[in-house]
């Protein structure tokens, strides 16, 4: 009874101990024999956790592992604890008992940690293994019964029973096996002599020890016992060979064998046995490369080789009895190395001559380059070649060095400069490459002339500009670099000019210059379009190269026109009294008085005088009309807008009085506008004395008023010839009559192109808003909007350089075509400027393009006389 109650006291306190450890530590335990499959069920994890069915995927139960990757997981559908992959006790926790692994598993929701151990129980899966496969024992036949020789024990990698060795000898006449017990565990096994040696009789023993361990079943080890029985040292050991050759490659590892050299002795035991010792290194440096084993004979690898720097190593290799006295031999190992492919070529640039200038000729040497490779043989064997292909080639001068030419021209301003890469390749297998890249810049040659962005410019310019202004801005292009693309500009001496009125030639270079370096182009001098109103001249680009190159542009400079003259009254015509009389060239000015006479009773529309002017401008600005100043309102008399004749507005009576004064103003179309004033004095007389009057002047118009008095002279003179000047007058009337009648006819029957062009193509230019007119120097033919006064308003030329495209008249003025079919030639119209074109008359209503309102394709019927032009 007292046994039981210690025995129940007992197992009383590990159930404590355990429910302890499984609320503070691990929880759960578990245990699994190694070697275990995969997919073995080690436990009920969720189950033992308390975990219900589907909780462990739901609260996603999981291993957390620390450090090395656990051998087990936890399945997600049932929470078990399986092995995962392959457990082995020996790996994990080597020769410690016992083996037990701690896991961590982590359930969320809510989150809570469990501690889990699990033990890996041992296998008897290791068999006894000895240190040698086979001991070798030395022992002199004079050695006396009962001589002990130790032996090296098996080692178990098991633990426990499994680990627990017998040893066994195989059965001998002269030998027993000796078990002594070190410890608990370790068992050291002794060769016992059990009877004395006879080598003539027997000169080796070969016996097999046999190590069990205590698993079930048992595994065992043998290990071959050959022992030796000595004789006296009467024999030196002899190698097989004197001498050993032997190859290895150069990039042989560390711990490579490199020959085992072996020696004998015919004696036995410890005369037999021998020690191998190295010496006589050549070279020097060969001393640390091998090393001898002094039992084996085998000569290992301790430092790399490199065949560049020796390529044979020799050696003298010493074996020595342990005999009394010790006897020795010897032999030579002669150890070549093999070279292989483990240096790249190297490149070297000997001498390089850059920049290269472009116009270098094929074949030019830029650069001399040396290849080498420390290797020998095909992996010393070096190839080149150059990229990029093109323009440079390579060219073998002699072994190992090449010459960089050039084997295309160059041309800077594509490429001006070269990344060319030298790359070498040895023979080698694999082969090993090394490249080198040159820089090779293209220096510049001057072989590009300076270009205009245009070959002809067209440049406006308004007439009375201020001297130095800025015209245009010229720019040529030269795609060389430095001196030989800084281009400067010039007026070229021979590049052209202009004809000035009056007769002459004067030189572009007068009236233009160019700056030298921005090709600003400026006036030396104000223009003025009554004196020159095209400019053509060539502007020449030169670099600085050498030798130098130009190019040319021609410049195509059109003055504009601005209101700069006032209108000037012209002197009647016939020559008068008034002959040679001007007006005032001033806004305002009264120019002169001026007379007429006028027939008591005259209808309305009867000319009295016609007011002739004259503006030196163009266009718009010498377009002139005449309006009547004084007197304002219904007066007896009217003005032509545009043609200038007085003519009566009404009939005329007596109370308007012996004489009328009428003050005309002249004035332009200009901005702002200039004028002229006409005073002209109509004196009211009777039909004869009128005819007498115009018989006297020589013409019917206005002419210079005659001093005082000299009105009642005329008049009593006219009085006094009354009847020889009346039929006079009437014959000069009827003559006047007739010749008007023969022009009427001619004017309008004859061929509108008679008159607007000459021989050869004509082209008509139009004038702009701005009063400028386009011209040529070739032809030009002008019409009049007054007797005897020539003006350029509306001219009809060939031109002197291609026209455009007809299409560009027709942007102009709905009418054009009209305009075409009068005017032989297509219409001409520079592109760069904004055209009025006045519409000429039908057939029907013929009217002059400044006779005729702004608009109108017909005259007033109360100017019938404009027809007559």
């Amino acid at each position: 009874m007292a046994m039981g109650g210690v025995c129940r006291a007992a197992l009383l306190r590990v159930l404590v101990l355990h429910l302890a450890w499984a609320l503070v530590g691990g929880q759960v335990r578990y245990s699994v024999p190694e070697e275990a499959k995969a997919g073995t069920v080690v436990g009920r994890l969720a189950q033992d956790l308390g975990l219900e069915a589907g909780e462990p995927e739901a609260r996603r139960l999981r291993l957390v592992s620390q450090g090395r990757p656990a051998s087990v997981e936890v399945s997600g559908a049932s929470g078990a604890l399986v092995v995962s992959s392959r457990l082995d006790r020996e790996e994990l926790c080597g020769k410690s008992a016992p083996c037990s692994l701690r896991l961590e598993v982590l359930v969320e929701r809510p989150l809570r940690v469990f501690h889990v151990e699990l033990e890996v129980t041992d296998i008897n899966d290791n068999a006894p293994v000895f240190p040698a496969a086979r001991k070798n024992l030395s022992v002199s036949e004079n050695s006396p019964a009962g001589s002990r020789f130790p032996l090296e024990g098996a080692s178990d990698a098991d633990v426990g029973a499994n680990a627990q060795l017998s040893y066994s000898l195989s059965p001998s006449e002269h030998f027993a096996l000796d078990s002594q017990k070190t410890n608990e565990q370790n068992i050291v096994p002794d060769l016992v002599l059990t009877k004395p040696l006879d080598r003539e009789t027997l000169s080796v023993h070969r016996l097999v020890l046999t190590a069990s361990d205590g698993g079930r079943p048992a595994l065992t080890g043998i290990m071959e016992l050959v022992i030796s029985v000595m004789d006296t040292n009467d024999n030196a050991p002899q190698f097989n060979q004197s001498v050993y050759k032997v190859q290895l490659p150069e990039n042989a590892t560390e711990g490579t064998l490199v020959v085992r050299v072996n020696a004998t002795d015919p004696d036995e035991g410890i005369n037999g046995e021998m020690t191998y010792t190295v010496t006589n290194f050549l070279p020097l440096s060969g001393k640390g490369v091998i090393t001898v084993s002094p039992r084996t004979g085998e000569i290992l690898l301790t430092s790399a080789l490199d065949f560049e720097e020796v390529n044979v190593f020799h050696f003298r290799i010493e074996a020595q009895d342990k005999g009394s006295p010790p006897l020795s031999g010897h032999c030579r190992v002669v150890l070549e190395v093999l070279d292989v492919n483990d240096n790249a070529p190297e490149v070297f640039v000997t001498s390089l001559s850059v920049p290269v200038p472009e116009d270098a000729a094929v074949g030019t040497v830029v650069a001399l380059l040396s290849v080498s490779d420390r290797d020998s043989g095909a992996n010393g064997r070096v190839r080149c070649t150059v990229w990029p292909s093109a323009p440079f080639g390579l060219v073998s001068t002699f072994a190992g060095s090449y010459s960089l030419v050039l084997r295309e021209a160059l041309d800077r301003e594509r490429v001006s400069e070269y990344e060319v890469e030298v790359r070498a390749e040895d023979g080698g297998a694999p082969p090993l490459r090394a490249s080198r890249g040159l820089r090779v810049p293209v220096s510049d040659v001057n072989d590009n002339a300076p270009a205009f962005a245009q070959a002809v410019y067209t440049v406006l310019a308004r007439e009375n500009n201020a001297a130095g202004a800025e015209l245009a801005r010229l720019w040529a292009r030269d795609p060389d670099e430095a001196g030989n693309g800084r281009v400067s500009y010039s007026v070229s001496e021979s590049g052209g000019g202009a004809a000035v009125s009056g007769g002459g030639w004067r030189p572009a270079s007068s009236y233009v210059s160019v700056d030298a370096e921005s090709g600003r182009l400026w006036a030396l001098q104000p223009l003025d379009y009554e004196e020159l109103q095209v400019l053509q001249f060539e502007v020449r680009a030169v670099d600085a190269g050498e030798p130098a190159l130009c190019g040319n542009a021609t410049v195509q400079l059109f003055v504009l026109d601005e209101n700069d003259n006032a209108p000037v009254l012209l002197p009647p015509a016939g020559g008068g009294p008034g002959a040679g009389a001007a007006g005032s060239a001033a806004s305002g000015a009264d120019s002169g008085a001026l007379w007429a006479w006028a027939t008591w009773g005259a209808p309305a529309g009867q000319v009295v005088a016609k007011i002739r002017a004259v503006d030196a401008d163009s266009g718009y600005n010498a377009w002139l009309r005449y309006e009547l100043w004084e007197p304002r309102g219904k007066g007896p008399f009217r003005v032509g807008l545009y043609s200038g004749e007085v003519s009566t507005a009404r009939a005329l009576e007596e109370a308007d009085g012996p004489r009328q004064r009428l003050v005309i103003v002249v004035r332009d179309h200009g901005e702002p506008a200039r004028s002229a004033t006409a005073t002209l004095s109509v004196s009211l007389v009777e039909g004869a004395q009128a005819a007498l009057a115009a018989a006297s002047s020589g013409s019917l118009g206005a002419v210079l008023r005659p001093a005082e008095g000299g009105a009642a002279a005329a008049a009593s003179a006219a009085t006094t010839t009354t009847n020889v000047w009346l039929v006079v007058a009437i014959c000069a009337v009827s003559s006047l009559f007739l010749l008007a009648v023969v022009l009427y006819g001619a004017l309008r029957w004859a061929p509108r192109a008679a008159v607007l062009s000459g021989p050869g193509p004509a082209t008509l230019v139009c004038a702009s808003e701005v009063g400028s007119w386009s011209y040529s120097q070739r032809q030009s033919r002008s019409l009049c909007v007054a007797d005897g006064v020539g003006k350029s308003d509306l001219m009809v030329f060939s031109p002197n350089f291609p026209p455009p495209p007809g299409s560009a008249a027709k942007e102009v003025h709905p009418e054009a075509p009209a305009l075409q079919e009068t005017v032989s030639g297509a219409p001409f119209l520079p592109p760069s400027l904004p055209y009025f074109l006045p519409i000429l008359p039908s057939p029907l209503a013929p009217c002059f393009p400044f006779c005729c309102p702004l608009g109108r394709r017909w005259c007033e019927p109360s100017e019938p006389h404009l027809h007559n032009l």
